[in-house]
């Protein structure tokens, strides 16, 4: 299945917890960098240093392993994801969730993977110096008790890789930016996962 690469969630340059953490961040996310130069925000903010508190903010992990967002990631059992690409999203995924801690499961996620090669950067005699690998992962988080989806959703990421004569070296490279990949959109999968856990249900 190959997915819309339109719908792929983008995440932002500063991690979800550093936009929490910091005041500053979290202003220029609300209300725009030019916006925030204009009127002088961010000296303002520098000068008080505000606090979290002061902010109203909390950080997306707050609680520990009793708080919101652990509860629910240690509450997701992960469907088997075939091949080798879902083997690896499969252990990612679990390696993350599973530092919550809960021992029953109340939410099950089913992922379907669409990883492609696609080479590039082509010389006159039609050899390719250039690949891109690129995963994306749909997707749905479903309560087992209602049956129902609370999460439908996307996520992706790509690499690129240098091919060089060495079959063997190019291989090598593949099977990196596969295992790079899955960390990646696994981290993304399990960001959003938290975020659901922090809305209003």
């Amino acid at each position: 299945m190959k997915l819309d690469a339109s719908t792929t969630n983008t995440v932002s340059a500063e991690p979800v917890e550093a936009r929490l953490a910091n005041p500053s961040l979290a202003l220029r996310a609300a209300f725009g960098p030019d916006r925030l130069r204009t009127n002088g925000v961010l000296g303002l903010v520098a000068l008080l240093s505000f606090t979290l508190s002061a902010c109203g903010l909390q950080p997306l992990y707050s609680g520990g392993s009793q708080g919101a967002v652990s509860t629910v990631l240690g509450a997701v059992t992960v469907d088997p994801i075939e091949g080798k690409n879902g083997w690896l999203m499969r252990n990612a995924l679990n390696d993350r969730l599973t530092a919550g801690g809960a021992t029953t499961a109340r939410y099950r996620l089913t992922i379907k993977l669409d990883d492609q090669i696609e080479g590039f950067g082509i010389r006159a005699d039609d050899t390719v110096t250039r690949e891109r690998r690129t995963l994306r992962a749909r997707y749905q988080l479903i309560d087992l008790e209602s049956g129902k989806t609370v999460l439908d959703a996307t996520a992706g990421s790509d690499a690129g890789i240098d091919v060089v004569s060495s079959e063997y070296a190019t291989i090598a490279g593949e099977n990196t930016a596969l295992e790079n990949l899955t960390q990646e959109v696994a981290e993304q999968i399990v960001t959003r996962i938290s975020i659901y856990a922090r809305e209003p249900k």
